[in-house]
Formats: structure tokens, sequence, C-alpha cells
């Protein structure tokens, strides 16, 4: 029996020192890349790969395996050994890293089937982990671990504290966090270098099992992995002292080598005892069950309204959300401890098995959302529009990760009146527009809002749905189809003076202003542009051909990347293009009843009807 452990032993020695050696070499390849932070991990990830992780590599996607998330994005280089030892990358492939067109990138992406997130932007992996377990405990009801590699210095994240109240509070004892504290960070010493008692305190009074390991002796690290397999009812966190550049004396220990290849990298290599081409056979999962399904097919069916009802598109947004749930047990939600307000409620009411209350955080929030998704979970997440700014680097990283989320951000720009510029999302529209691939919606009326989230559903990529807290006239029969990337000529005659372009709230607005104006003699076409990105090009193009007049745009928001930057966008290859006007919030908002502040803001229909009335004067003095 010793001399079998005996045997074990060096199996993950060899293991781990070739972990080491293909770290050296790829970022020797690279001529870039972080091979100190690499090997002082290798020990911890030979063990996990050879005796713990259980995972079928030639099928990523069983929904059995075990989930290993590399928090400290920046150790790419063992993440990819590991996959070189486990037989799925090869020799060749690991030589490609971080060149042009190769699927190793700097950071891990999915572009690599074994990688279910985009990680690098430290702080992150271990929340998406939070979302991974969250969904095997509750949603899957599988028995699969979730294994989260994290570095020392990324501990100083507020968003790591987040996952781990939330993994506490949740009791997720299918999740083990795993510390490579190498004491070294980016400029030196990282805030409590090898204190693993500070780490183990703080994880101790959040209700995590901890357990504090010499990360480099290989038995304490498999005992330690044993362990975290045994704890119930809350999760375990392993603490592991290391040696950043571990193996190589010219950088052990070192600072200063952070982000860098080693200068001598075949003296390296040489000293590491060379290069390997150790196959490990690693486990598969246990197939037993199979993973949960809600029931689907319900008979509740999308709401409707009667033109001329007044009410809030959140309380839209509820109902068609509760009514998606009906009719899709795929359908999870996620909500910022303001459910009341965003009507995330509704379909907590409905649904509790399918609700996850993260309170007020937002970083965990979208990162739960973003594991969730990574197995095929349809999550929409909803809190104030000014509160997703909080998660933008999430939201950004899960674009990366090409996650598909539904973002619902409620009580939006000036319009909410009475609490103030601290709660109105005036950015949100600009900071969605510029991540990649984004979709950002904005409806004026309860019918169009349940028809958009009705869409939302099987639309790809991050989609933004932008809703109102006051209530707001239903303008559109039941009957009325909303395309994604559509929009809705509301007024329009053959000899239109200008055109004006709302959204949401100020979708209202321009319409008693071309009222207004048309009782003066001035003829306006009036826009509903509810599809913010991607936007109708083709109907603003149409519209500005047709009037050769002004464009007003009307944007609760600030001017800047919003509905008027989009209609710019669209209109800036436009045979003659026509002056566009952008109202918007310019000047900082207070506290006030709604109509008093987007009068102040310049954008209610009086602000509107000054606007249009000055454009077209002008534009009759230019003709003359």
């Amino acid at each position: 029996m010793e001399r079998a452990q005996e045997l074990d032993i060096q199996e993950l020695k060899e293991l781990a020192r070739q972990l080491r050696v293909d770290s050296v070499r790829m970022a020797a390849t690279a001529s870039s890349g972080h091979p100190t932070s690499s090997m002082s991990s290798a020990d911890l990830m030979a063990v996990l790969l050879a005796r713990h992780l259980h995972y079928d590599f030639s099928n990523p996607d069983d929904p059995h395996n075990d989930r290993l998330v590399f928090s400290k994005g920046h150790a790419s280089p063992l993440l990819y050994s590991l996959y070189k030892a486990a037989g799925v990358v090869s020799e060749e492939e690991l030589q490609t890293y971080r060149s042009a067109g190769s699927r190793l990138q700097g950071h891990p992406t999915p572009a690599l089937p074994w990688v279910d997130v985009a990680t690098g932007s430290l702080g992150q992996g271990l929340p998406v982990g939070v979302g991974l377990a969250l969904t095997g405990k509750f949603l899957d009801r599988l028995p699969y671990r979730v294994w989260v590699l994290c570095g020392d210095s990324e501990m100083a994240e507020g968003s790591m504290w987040e996952a781990f109240e939330h993994a506490a509070f949740y009791g997720l004892d299918n999740l083990t966090a795993i510390i490579d504290v190498n004491r070294l960070g980016q400029r030196g010493e990282t805030m409590h270098g090898w204190d693993l008692s500070k780490y183990a305190e703080r994880a101790r009074a959040f209700g995590w099992h901890a357990i504090e390991i010499d990360g480099h002796d290989l038995s304490q690290v498999h005992q330690a992995y044993t362990e975290a397999q045994s704890i119930k009812d809350r999760p375990s966190v392993v603490i592991a002292r290391t040696v950043k550049g571990s193996g190589v004396s010219a950088v052990e220990d070192q600072n200063g080598f952070h982000g860098k290849s080693i200068e001598d990298s075949e003296k390296a290599i040489e000293e590491l005892g060379g290069p390997g081409n150790l196959i490990v056979q690693v486990a598969g999962p246990s197939r037993e069950g199979v993973p949960h399904q809600f029931p689907a097919g319900g008979e509740q069916s999308f709401p409707t309204y009667k033109v001329g009802d007044e009410l809030p598109t959140r309380d839209a947004f509820g109902e068609a959300l509760t009514a998606l749930g009906s009719q899709r047990g795929d359908v999870v939600v996620l909500d910022g401890e303001i459910g009341d307000s965003t009507r995330a409620e509704f379909f907590a009411e409905a649904y509790p098995d399918r609700f996850f209350q993260m309170y007020i955080s937002e970083q965990q929030m979208v990162a739960a959302a973003t594991g969730m998704q990574a197995r095929h979970w349809m999550p929409f997440a909803a809190t104030f529009a000014a509160f997703m700014t909080r998660a933008h680097d999430f939201i950004r990283m899960a674009a990366i990760s090409r996650a598909n989320l539904r973002l619902v951000g409620s009580h939006a720009g000036v319009a909410i009146g009475q609490d103030g510029p601290s709660q109105m999302g005036l950015e949100d529209l600009a900071m969605f527009r510029a991540v990649a691939g984004s979709t950002v919606l904005y409806p004026c009326d309860a019918n169009q809002t349940s028809k958009l989230v009705a869409q939302m559903a099987d639309r790809d990529g991050i989609v933004y749905l932008r809703t109102t807290r006051g209530s707001t006239p239903v303008i559109y029969d039941e009957h009325e189809r909303f395309l994604i990337g559509g929009s809705k000529v509301l007024r329009a005659t053959a000899d239109d003076d200008v055109v004006l372009i709302g959204a949401g709230i100020t979708t209202h607005q321009a319409l008693q202003a071309a009222h207004r104006l048309e009782q003066q003699g001035v003829r306006a076409r009036v826009i509903d542009l509810y599809s913010i990105k991607p936007v109708d090009k083709d109907t603003l193009l149409e519209a500005a051909a047709a009037t050769q007049g002004p464009v007003i745009t009307v944007e609760d928001h600030w001017p800047e990347g919003g509905l008027g930057d989009a209609v710019l966008e669209a209109l800036a290859d436009a045979p003659a293009r026509p002056r566009v006007i952008k109202l918007a919030v310019r000047d900082l908002p207070g506290s006030g009843r709604p109509q008093d502040l987007l009068a102040e803001a310049g954008i209610d229909a009086d602000s509107i009807v000054a606007a249009a009335r000055l454009a077209v004067g002008e534009k009759a003095a230019a003709r003359r």
C-alpha cells in the first residue's frame, strides 16, 4: 500500500513538472504570458486533474461533468497544459499560444469547448462558479462539483466576497474554491502575503469550510480535496501556500517577473527536467440521474392590454415574464432585491424554484446568470437601470463568453421623479450599445413590452430591456407586431416638415408634440424607435429622404451614446444627410415630479414643440 502511494506521488510529481515545463515553453514561444503564475498552481492542478476531476473531455457538454473555472485567467498556460495532459490539445496547438487565429488565447475563452466562460478580468471566475454551483444544486439537480482556481491578488476584489456570501447563503457544498496564495502580484507583495490565516478567518466568517495547506505538498493537496468533497451544507475553500515561479531558481519567489516569459527559457526547462508527454486518464463523471426539467407548455398566454389603458411597462414585463415561465421550463430569474419594483416578483410568486434572490449584489447577479446560461438555462436578471452600471465589467466579459443573457433595467431616466439622480439610469443605453453583439430595447407601452419579452427568449447575446416606472398609455393594439431591429412610424404624411424620434417615455412626449405642432401648421412625422440596437436604418433613411427636413431625437438619457447617437450613426451614410437635433438630459437633474423633470431636461412635449418650430423656421429661412 505504501509503495502504491509512493507511485502515485511520483506520477503526480511528473505531471506537475510537465505542466510547469509546458507553461514555460508556451510563454517562450509567444514571448509573453504568465508562466510564473502558472507554475505556482501546477501541483494544485496536477492533483485535481489526475485524482479528483470527473470530466469526459470527449463530451464537454455532458451535464454530469464537473466544471473547472480558472478565475485567475492569466494562468492560461497552465490551463492549456492541463488540456494537453488530458490528451485534447496537441503539442502543435500548444505552440500556437497567443498567436492570431489560435484557440489558445491570452486568457481563456469558450473558443475552447472545455471552457465554460471567459475569464481574465480578475474577480469574476468565483462569482460565475457560484452560478454554476447554483445550477447544479437547484436547476440541473445533479451531483457534479464546481472547482474554481483563484489567485490571491483577486481576493481584494469585492466581487469575490459577494461570491463568498452567496455561496454560503445557498449552502453550495458542491463548490470548492482553491486559492493559490503565491504572495506576489504584478507589482509586489499582495495585501496579506503568505498569511493563510487571514484568508481562512475571512472565509470561515462567511460560512465556508476552510482548509490551509502547503500547495506544493501533493499529499496535502490530495487530502484537502478529499476533505472538501466530504463537507455538507456549505462550500469549501482550499487555501494553498505556494511559490510563484516554483521550480525555476531564476524567478522563484522573485518580484518583477509577473506577465513575462522567462528570459532563459531553455535553461529553465532544463532545470525543470525537460519536456514530457504524460497523458492522464481523467476519470469520467457519474452518469447517475438526468438533468432536472421543470414543467413547460403551460396554458398561460402572454398578456394583452386595451388601447387607452395606462400602466407601467415594468408591470407588463413582470406579467410577460411570468407567462414565458409558464410556457418554458428553462426560464430562470435573478433579482437584485428590488423585485417589487422591477416586477420580477411576479415570476417569483409563480415559480419560486426558478427564482434566485441575489440581494444587493449586481456583480454576483450577472455572474450567476452567466454561469446558469453556460448550462443551457435561460436567465433573466433585473434591477434598476442605474445599478446595471455596477456590473458592467461582468456584462462585458459575458459578451466575450458569447453568453446569452436577458437583462432588464427599470426606473430609467429623469422620469422616475422624486428619487433623484442616484437612482436615475442615464447612461445605460450607451453602456449596453457598446457591448459586443448586444441588443437594446426600449418599449413605450405594455403591449409592445409583452411582445418584446417573448422575443428576448430566443435572442442570442446580451439583450437589454429598459422599462419605465410610471404609467404610460397603451397606444398599440394587441395584434401589432414588433420585430427586434424594427421601429414604428406613428404619424406620417406625404409632406412632413420634421421628424420626431423617441423611445419609451419620450415616444409619448413626441406624439403630444406632434399633435400641437399640427394645430400650429407644422407637420411632424413621429417614429417610435423601440429597437435602439439593432436600429431600423431603412425607416430612418426613408423618413429623412421623405421630409428633407430636420430630425429631432428625444431621449431620457445623457446625450452621449444613446438613442440620438444611434440615429446619427444610421443617417451617417444618407445621400443628403439631414440636420439632427438631439434633445437629451444635459444637466445634472435633482428630485421632483416626473413632468417637471422632463420639462427641466428639455425633453417634454413643450420642449419638443419649441425645438421643432425653431428648426422648421430655420429650414424655411434657409430656403428663402
